[in-house]
Order: structure tokens, then sequence, then C-alpha cells
């Protein structure tokens, strides 16, 4: 029965039988984390061999004969850029290696934009700046605009993608200088944008002509069911409207070898790459080339990372699995809840009753249960309407994060019958 027709009494009634529940969880003394999307260390440990590559190769050269533990290399080592090429569907000479952390090369390239502009006058000396943030989406972004005083404008992330109706509307601003998301497996509601909607990013016409578009590819290889989802390259459509100097691309190796010690990459048009390079002949001598090198030697191409990333899906998809499996049984005809079953990525976003998200994380904290703060998945921590919760599962084993799911399901209808109490 929907929790909206309870009466008070079964509403009490409701609520008296889940406190029961949640009163035995914080008896257990709980203490699990929910709140990051780590690889686990089972995960982590899939890439051991990764580290000893290196020590297989006699000179420490690249394919062009470069010695990879000295100066030098700007944009990185050519298999390198060989590789992310390959996985991005992009030119080599549009790819350049990074350092560990695609968050590191998304913060550089702002922060370019704001001192050097981005092919135009720096966007510091242009007034009031603004990008478009499809929500929920990824607190990091928000974090790296929000450092820099860039306001935040929030969009509706739909089922194929941004509602670019919202979009077309807000860009003809030209203090509208961008726009960020994660075009496949968001994060966190796990969507990949629709050929249709990438088509219609490609074909945006802003009024500011330094307009970009950060497309942070960050699980463009993380498929955790066997069905997958396929997301459109975008340079491609953009070659249709000419609008490739549009778009920044990154991603990493984070979630594929180790992220605290893998391979980042950007990908670009001719005149963007030119600009960056620019920037970092003045910010770095090369990043790790020894990195970069362990790296290739290990995958070797494309399907070397793809048969790796199977291994992956088998550790993930359990995880999966038992949260949606636990969400279906406490939530199913109570109306208060609803949620997406992603076929690949690292969250599970949960919507609660309105106004009940907060109260939820409070409940679930309480019992030694840790979530994402409610809030995060929006620009300066504020939803609108306090109901959206990121889940990472990929961090517990799946004994417990079966017990944090029924906790946060139990924490999550007591909120609900709280709130409807006071109506």
């Amino acid at each position: 029965m929907l929790y909206s027709e309870f009466s008070q009494e079964q509403l009490l009634i409701e609520k008296e039988q889940l406190q029961k529940r949640y009163d035995e969880f914080k008896a257990q003394n709980l203490s699990l984390d929910m709140s990051r999307g780590k690889p686990s260390p089972l995960q982590l440990d899939l890439s051991m061999d990764v580290l000893g590559e290196v020590d297989l190769c006699e000179n420490f050269r690249a394919s062009n004969g470069f010695d990879c533990r000295n100066y030098g290399v700007l944009d990185g080592i050519p298999e390198c850029k060989k590789l992310f090429a390959e996985l991005l569907e992009v030119d080599e000479k549009n790819i350049i290696i990074g350092g560990n952390s695609s968050l590191t090369l998304m913060f550089d390239y702002i922060s370019q934009c704001m001192t050097h502009g981005a092919g135009k006058e720096a966007w510091l000396k242009q007034g009031d700046i603004k990008f478009i943030c499809p929500v929920p989406g990824y607190d990091r972004h928000f974090g790296i605009l929000e450092h820099f005083g860039i306001e935040m404008i929030n969009v509706d992330m739909l089922s194929d993608g941004p509602d670019m109706d919202k979009v077309n509307e807000l860009i003809k601003d030209r203090s509208v200088k961008g726009m960020i998301l994660v075009p496949k497996y968001s994060n966190p509601e796990g969507i990949t944008l629709s050929d249709e909607c990438v088509r219609k990013i490609a074909a945006m016409k802003p009024a500011a002509e330094d307009f970009r578009v950060i497309w942070d590819n960050a699980y463009c290889i993380h498929d955790i069911n066997d069905t997958h989802d396929e997301l459109l390259n975008v340079f491609e459509a953009a070659k249709e409207y000419s609008s490739e100097d549009m778009f920044i691309e990154v991603t990493s190796t984070s979630k594929i070898s180790f992220p605290g010690a893998g391979v980042s990459a950007l990908a670009a048009s001719d005149k963007n790459i030119e600009m960056i390079k620019k920037r970092m002949t003045v910010q770095t001598i090369g990043n790790d080339k020894l990195n970069q090198l362990r790296h290739v030697m290990y995958f070797k191409n494309l399907d070397g990372i793809k048969n790796h990333m199977k291994k992956h899906a088998e550790s993930l998809k359990p995880k999966f699995d038992a949260v949606i499996r636990c969400f279906t049984e406490e939530f199913s005809g109570t109306g208060i809840a609803s949620w997406k079953n992603p076929n690949g990525g690292y969250f599970i976003s949960l919507n609660v009753l309105e106004g009940c998200a907060k109260r939820t994380g409070e409940l679930c904290k309480e019992a030694g249960v840790v979530l994402t703060t409610p809030g995060a998945t929006y620009p300066y921590g504020k939803d609108p309407k306090d109901t959206n919760i990121r889940i990472a599962p990929s961090f517990p084993c799946v004994e417990e994060l079966e017990t944090a799911a029924e906790l946060l399901c139990v924490s999550a209808r007591l909120a609900a019958c709280e709130k409807l109490l006071k109506r």
C-alpha cells in the first residue's frame, strides 16, 4: 500500500515497526562507508602486475627511442597516446596525456580559460561567468566551478541526457561559457546520452564564441551488465556542425588500474590542443612517462583494457545487484522512492520522498553508515527538493553492502513516515 494512502494510525504503526528495525541496526555498532566511488582492495589487486612491467623493459625507452626516465615529452609518449586515441576514437595528434587524475586536467583547463581565455579574452575580464550543470551531477565538477567563482545553473538530467530545450535557451546568454557533464553512465544516475542528445549538443549555437563543453568521459569503458550502453563519439557528431572546438574530453585509468597511480588523457580539436600545449610548456616538463610506459606494456591495446574491465565487472555486478535487490524488496509498493539500474559506471542514484534525503542521511550516520552527503549531487550542495542520495556500492564487500543497503532503506522509510505524520 502506498504510504501516501496510509491513515495517521497506519503511519504510526509502520513507524513503530521501522523504529524497532532501526534500533537493531544501531545496536550492531556498524562502521560502513558508501560515500565515495572507490575501487575495492580486490579490484586494486587486479592491476598489481602493472607495477612490474617497466622492470621487464631493459632500456626504459618509448617507441620513439625516448628515455622515459628523463625530462621531456610534454604531451605523452607515442604508444600511450595511441592507446587513449583508440579508447576515445580520436586521432593521436588530438590526445594529451596527463598525470594520474582527469580532475586535474579539468581544473587546469578551466584555470586556463579564466586567465587566458578559450580563443578570446580571458573569462576573468568578461564579468560574471556561468556554467550549465546537468543535475543530479558530480560534486567535484561543482567544486571546481565554485572555486573559480563561476555561477552554476541547474538543468535537469532527463532519461536520455540534459534537458536540451532548457540548455538552448540558456546559451543565448553570452555570459554562459560552458557546460560540464559525464556523458556515459553519468555520476550519479548512470544515464548514457542518446545519439540524438549528443547530436543536439554538437549542434548548439551558443552566443558566447568561447563556450566550452567539458566532456568528462570517466566511465567510457566501465560496463557492468552484459547489456552495454553505447555513446556516440561527440567529435564525430561535431564534424557535421564544425563545432569540434567546443569540446574538451577527458578520461583516465583511475578505475581501470589505480586511482592514485593511473594515467589521464585529454582529447580536443587541433586548435584547443595547441592552446593547451602552449600553457603546459610553462606548467610542466612532462608527466610521469614511466607510468605511461608500464600501463601500455601491461594493457597493450584496447582489447587488453576491455578484457581487464570484465574482471572489474565480475567484482562490481554482485554489489550493484545486491543494492537494487534491496531497493526492490524494501520500497516496492510504498511510492516513496525511485532509482535506476545502470548498465555501468560506479553509482546508483536513489530518490527518496521529497524533503527526506537529509533526514535519511542523518539516520544512516547515527546507525554507522556513511553516505555521500545529501545535496552533494547539486551545485552549492543544495538539492532543491531534498530527495537525491548517491550510492557508491564499489568499496564494501557484498555482505557489508547488503547490511548498509537495508539500513538505508529502513532509514528512508522511517524518514518518510516522520514527514507524512506532520502533514
